[in-house]
């Protein structure tokens, strides 16, 4: 089932217990429940999506300083999406309609990166959300349809909770050895340890966050979790995949109807990454990468 919304045709899907709700504008994951408990906040319907809110980043997360990079012995320069920091942001499909393919539990969004200013390669995407069990499976893939290696980075950033708890009440567990300290336009400048406490738990209502991680930890499966655990003992799990080797999290009050928000952003670069090169990939013309992460109550 399908309904049209401002940010396009929002996709119902449903599992047993689990259902969510996908935006065409930006493949965002716009709700996600287990067992009536809702593990990303809602947003209301009339509205916009706030705070990017479980957008897809292609073919970049995060900001590109100045909107100015260099592409072997070419100087770029993209569209400056965020004024109020001189920057690029968060890709070229944010506010792109992707063409939908549906079935009851699982849903694949298609949509090409096209060649333009600052960016001359086109790259096909599609992201399948595939409910679970106990939450959703979240696979992207993108494909290089250029003539040339072309450079990519893929994030998304989706905000999480435990809808019946207070969120400032819960305790946030970020699996991650180094964060990346940020100048005054929030672009990296170097990498330091990460707090201890981050890996241990922290209590959601007593950080303020807005900060790239690295050198994340990795089970014996290969999958990094980042956690957020009610008082009662319930978890969210937010895991992330081969690939998928940083993390933003992202701590705000004007999320709407919520006291707080949390988003935990897989990402395979950092911030500015088409500068500093870290984590950026190239693809060769008519290769295919693939990249999963999800989310999990428990």
């Amino acid at each position: 089932m399908s309904s049209l919304t401002p940010t396009g045709t929002q996709v119902h899907l449903n599992r047993g217990s689990v259902t969510a709700q996908i935006a065409q504008v930006g493949a965002s994951l716009r709700g996600l429940t287990v067992g009536g408990v809702d593990l990303v906040p809602r947003y209301p319907e009339d509205g916009p999506t706030p705070s990017a809110s479980g957008i897809v980043l292609v073919p970049w997360p995060n900001r590109v300083r100045d909107g100015r990079w260099r592409d072997g012995d070419t100087a770029r320069q993209l569209a400056i999406t965020e004024p109020k920091l001189g920057n690029a942001s968060h890709g070229l499909l944010r506010f792109s309609a992707y063409e939908i393919e549906q079935t009851d539990a699982a849903a694949t969004l298609r949509a090409a990166v096209h060649p333009q200013t600052g960016y001359p390669y086109e790259i096909a995407t599609s992201v399948t959300y595939a409910l679970t069990d106990s939450g959703i499976r979240v696979t992207h893939t993108l494909t290089n349809r250029s003539d040339a290696p072309a450079p990519v980075a893929v994030g998304t950033h989706p905000f999480v909770t435990i809808g019946d708890v207070d969120p400032r009440n819960l305790v946030l567990r970020v699996q991650a050895g180094a964060q990346f300290e940020t100048d005054e336009r929030m672009l990296p400048v170097k990498a330091v340890p990460a707090p201890e406490e981050l890996r241990t738990g922290v209590r959601l209502g007593g950080i303020t966050l807005d900060t790239g991680f690295a050198q994340l930890v990795r089970g014996d499966d290969g999958l990094v979790r980042h956690t957020l655990t009610a008082p009662d003992g319930r978890r969210l799990t937010l895991w992330q995949g081969e690939g998928f080797d940083f993390v933003q999290v992202y701590t705000t009050t004007d999320y709407p109807d919520q006291k707080l928000a949390v988003a935990i952003e897989p990402m395979t670069a950092p911030a500015d990454a088409f500068n500093s090169r870290i984590g950026l990939r190239r693809l060769s013309p008519g290769e295919t990468w693939t990249l999963s992460w999800g989310i999990e109550l428990s």
